[in-house]
């Protein structure tokens, strides 16, 4: 993917990823970790927030360099809710099992992706 395409595909993704955390909130619902103070539907929307603003801030030039460190830091920390799910899951069928458990390697090219976006991004 070209460095010039490749902010807007993790926009995009991440930008997708918000949207839905407001559509089908349920499903990030059962995956916030019981650790974390407050109901489990404030943390699905401050992380879909999250996700709209990053989204934004890696679609655009100016913003580009602080999104994708945004993003690498995002990545990293809906990590637990991955590891939660994985855990919560492991009774499931074989095909949700796969889903949950690629979801938890997938964050290190996910957090390289959008460090490269960084990089790639001249200083304004």
């Amino acid at each position: 993917m070209s460095r010039h395409r490749a902010p807007l595909v993790l926009a995009a993704l991440l930008g997708a990823a918000g949207v839905m955390h407001f559509r089908k909130p349920e499903f990030f619902d059962a995956i916030v970790p019981e650790q974390l103070p407050g109901g489990p539907r404030l943390w699905t929307e401050l992380s879909g927030a999250a996700e709209l603003a990053v989204a934004a801030a890696v679609a655009v030039p100016a913003t580009r360099r602080v999104g994708g460190l945004a993003a690498a830091t995002l990545f990293a920390a809906v990590f637990p809710a991955n590891v939660k799910m994985a855990l919560d899951w492991k009774g499931r069928s074989a095909p949700e099992r796969a889903l949950a458990y690629g979801r938890l390697p997938l964050q290190i090219p996910l957090v390289l992706w959008a460090l490269k976006v960084r990089r790639d991004t001249p200083p304004r």
